[in-house]
Formats: C-alpha cells, structure tokens, sequence
C-alpha cells in the first residue's frame, strides 16, 4: 500500500514538472485589471499578476521595456512611479517563480505626455530672396554663412550662400541615384542625409571636400539632422528622433514626441537651439517645440502667415527650412521651392 501511494504521489510529481515553459508563462498572466492604457510621466503604475491556479508564489521581478523596475516577495502589489520613462509604448514584462520553476508574462501600456504646449508667436523681422529652384531639406548657419542642403532625384545639392541675396557662392551636387535630405555641421563637418539610400555624407564644412560616406545604423528613411554640442539628431519621418553619435554614427538613444496624448509624426527638418529641438512637421505650416530629454511638444508655432507672402506657382511646396542665427538671436524660414526666406523672431 505504502509503495503504491509512493507511486501515485511520484506521477502526480513527474506530471506537475512536465509544464512546458509556455504552459508555465499562462500560470501567471500580468493582472491588468488595475491598469489604464494610458500614463503620464509621473504617475504611478501597479503591478500584480493573476493567479488562477492558486499556486505558491515565491517571488515576482517586473521589468519596463526590458530595463528591471523591481521585485516582490510573494505576490505583493509592486508601485512603479513613471519617472524618468520615455513617452510612447512601453512593453511590460513579469517574471514569476515558483517552486516548479517560473513563468513570464508581457503587455504595454503607451506614456503620453502631461505637458500643456505653448502657442508661441514671431515677429517677422526681415524677408530675403530665395532661390526658387531649392527644395529645401536641410538649413543651418555655419559662422556666417547659410549652408542649405536641397533634395530630388538628379537636383540635390549642398550650398553654401549668401542668405541676403540668395545667391550661392560654392556648391556641390549629389548623384544623380540620390535625394538629399536633411544637413547638420559639427566639428567643422557638415552631416548630409539622403533619403531612401540609407546613406548619408561627410564634408569638411571649409571647401565642401567629401570626407567619406556613411550608412545608417538601421534601416530607416532619412528626414531631419540637427546637433547638440554632443550628439546628431535624426529623424526619420516618424514620432522618433534618434539621437546618434557623430564619430561612429550609431544610435545612442531615441525619443518619441507626444503633444499630449498624441504622437506627432513626420518630423522633418530639424534645428537644435538653447536645449530645445524645433521640428518641421511635413505638410503642415507647424514647428514644434520638443524636449530632447523626453519627446514632450513644449510649444508650437504656426507660421500659415509666411506661405501667404510667397508667390506660388504650381510647383511651390511645403514649408520646410530652419536656421537659427545665434549672433541675431533670430531664426530664418523657408520652404521647398519658396522664392523668398524669412528671418523672424520667436515670442510666448
């Protein structure tokens, strides 16, 4: 009797080990029942996971888009304060042990940002000629020239100029396989993107000599380019900024813009000015505002007044051009195919 109860307490054993590792990660599914979809930075998420089976729970590491966030004895309620956390999806993942082994489970929930932009108004200070024939894709001062880089299949070009008359000085032209993209000049080097090509080139900023080609850390489109005193700034006409080293071009960090509760997509042209990201958003006469830290819209300009002092002909685009002039203290605005470039001053 005693051996035939051994038994049948030894099958019950071998069947409960016999869980293959999917059957164990339904053990304990992430309780969501307390959970909103939606989180500002700030507020506080709980975590637990379910337990329908009744088993002994020894303990639960939880993690935050693959980054350990802390662990319970048990299954006692985990608080996570969403400090510090990007804006965007972020997946949720629980790993919980128990005597048989452990089992993982996974969710999302989106951050959104709590931060109220700002209108902010300009003034225009100046109107100056622009060559009719740039589709502007990247602008940005370098000492005090206007260095604009210019897009389309067999017209793409980088120019240096002079953004009083418009007229370029020294210039360079692109293969013809190439649509150029988005411009940055760092370290006496000027940053050109391209499109599609998943390439981008090095200049000295002096002569315009190329330096070299890159390729793109991943397959992403290229849009915007902008630097801190550190990092380059990339987008790629998503809600993403990525943040890339300059030496070896690989990603560092990104970020996701959110003007509250809504992702902003196809940032374009971009222009870092006094701790501050300024994004074209494409096919529409906004600049946003962005924290780099954070992705948060902190203001928004609507500049629908400049494209009303244009004189458009059927090929006239979008507004897309910004260079800020850190000796005037002012930034300078054009669009793809705009006659004219205007130089205004940005207000609360």
């Amino acid at each position: 009797m005693y051996k035939a109860l051994s038994l049948i307490a030894l099958g019950v054993l071998v069947i409960s080990c016999s869980k293959t590792q999917e059957e164990k990660n339904k053990l304990f599914p992430i309780d969501f029942s307390a959970i909103k979809g939606q989180y500002t930075a700030g507020e506080t998420l709980p975590l637990t996971v379910s337990n329908p089976e009744k088993q002994q729970i020894d303990s639960v590491v939880y993690y935050l888009s693959n980054k350990k966030v802390g662990s319970v004895k048990g299954n006692e309620k985990l608080s996570v304060p969403l400090n510090n956390v990007k804006l965007g999806y972020q997946d949720i993942k629980a790993t919980t042990y128990y005597p048989d082994g452990y089992g993982e489970s996974s969710g999302r929930i989106e951050i959104i940002s709590g931060v109220k932009a700002k209108i902010l108004s300009y003034e225009i200070v100046n109107t100056y000629p622009h060559d009719v024939t740039s589709y502007t894709q990247g602008l940005e001062f370098y000492r005090d020239t206007l260095v604009e880089g210019t897009g389309q299949y067999g017209q793409s070009v980088l120019r240096k100029e002079d953004y009083k008359t418009g007229e370029a000085y020294k210039k360079v032209s692109l293969d013809g396989k190439y649509f150029g993209e988005g411009i940055t000049i760092f370290n006496n080097k000027i940053y050109q993107l391209t499109w599609k090509e998943n390439t981008g080139f090095i200049y000295n900023a002096d002569n315009l000599n190329k330096i070299k080609d890159f390729n793109y850390a991943k397959a992403i489109q290229g849009w915007g380019l902008t630097h801190d005193d550190k990092y380059l700034y990339q987008s790629d006409g998503s809600e993403k900024i990525y943040k890339l080293d300059p030496e070896t071009l690989q990603e560092v960090d990104y970020i996701n813009v959110y003007a509250g509760d809504r992702k902003i997509k196809e940032l374009n042209e971009l222009e870092y000015v006094n701790g501050k990201l300024y994004a074209n958003v494409y096919q529409t006469n906004g600049i946003m505002v962005i924290d780099p830290a954070t992705g948060a819209v902190e203001g928004i300009l609507n500049m629908a007044e400049l494209e009303t002092k244009i004189n458009k002909t059927p090929q006239t685009n979008v507004l897309n051009g910004i260079a800020y002039n850190p000796k005037t203290g002012t930034f300078f605005i054009t669009g793809k195919l705009w006659d004219k470039m205007f130089e205004v001053r940005i207000k609360e």
